[in-house]
């Protein structure tokens, strides 16, 4: 099982036709994506070969979907375009759309959320300024690297890009069935909520790490989620617990203002609902696999 993206998923690259599009399509492919075309304006009726593969371009989303039942789209357009490559993709019904771009400005993302919202919430949105989701062995929808892990039973989510493809490399021998990027913008298509909601129903996910950062109270927000709603076991990470105050640090929703986005106020969080909480990635992977031998008996 995995959760969003499995290896029935159709895909389809916005802007695959640029230097990073065409460069990690072919990564996608490498890992097993079912690609099934791109779109770039103006570009339609031309073909990219891609190692053995002959992929259609088409002008629109529309288009695409139409010709090829894609239900996935990869966004790799410069920021000043993404907004309209996202409002194309959720008018044309794209089950998911997963925004690669960093540097959106927040209106541009609150107003592609909403309108996906208004449209019936027919379109999921994973980030912006994200890494993508990964099924190992399945699909690879954007950039993280498919050869630093397998197939397993962990379930991750994370804000952090860098500290997705750590703790997936720290724990890649137990290995992943999914693992899901939802990126540090203040405006995120998808919460960590959302993705604990689908690792707790996925029946092959048997534990899951959170990722966390400081800044906003979206960490906490998803502790009071886990208290109620999520039975299996939880591990947190959050990184920034030496960071200064009132200083944004990296991602845009990272910056700690008063103790509200305290690394420390969300670990406190964590803990009160019962997630074990490392104090640095190997400490984290530690916990995890302490959880993998208790279940394993």
């Amino acid at each position: 099982m995995a959760i969003f993206v499995d290896g029935s998923s159709k895909v389809i690259v916005q802007g695959m036709t640029g230097s990073e599009g065409r460069k990690h399509t072919a990564r996608m492919l490498a890992a097993g994506t079912n690609i099934v075309g791109g779109v770039t304006p103006g570009k339609g009726g031309q073909t990219v070969e891609i190692g053995q593969s002959q992929l259609p371009v088409y002008d629109s989303v529309g288009e695409a979907v139409a010709d090829t039942g894609a239900d996935t789209t990869v966004i790799f357009v410069p920021p000043r375009f993404a907004k309209g490559a996202v409002v194309e993709a959720v008018d044309a019904q794209v089950g998911l759309a997963v925004v690669i771009t960093e540097g959106i400005p927040v209106h541009d993302s609150a107003y592609f959320w909403a309108h996906a919202v208004t449209r019936g919430g027919l379109t999921r949105i994973i980030g912006p300024n994200c890494p993508g989701i990964i099924s190992p062995g399945k699909c690879n929808a954007g950039i993280i690297p498919a050869d630093i892990t397998r197939a397993g039973k962990i379930g991750l989510v994370s804000r952090s890009g860098t500290l997705t493809y750590q703790l997936m490399y720290e724990l890649r021998d137990i290995g992943f069935s999914s693992a899901v990027g939802i990126g540090g913008d203040p405006v995120a298509g998808t919460t960590h909520i959302d993705a604990l909601a689908a690792f707790q129903d996925d029946p092959e996910t048997e534990v899951i790490v959170m990722i966390g950062e400081i800044g906003g109270d979206a960490e906490e927000r998803a502790a009071s989620y886990i208290a109620e709603n999520v039975t299996k076991p939880v591990v947190g990470y959050v990184a920034g617990f030496t960071a200064p105050e009132g200083r944004t640090m990296g991602h845009a929703g990272a910056i700690v203002s008063g103790s509200a986005g305290t690394a420390a106020a969300k670990q406190e969080a964590l803990e009160a609902a019962g997630v074990e909480v490392g104090k640095t990635p190997s400490e984290t992977a530690a916990l995890v696999r302490a959880i993998v031998a208790d279940l394993a008996g």
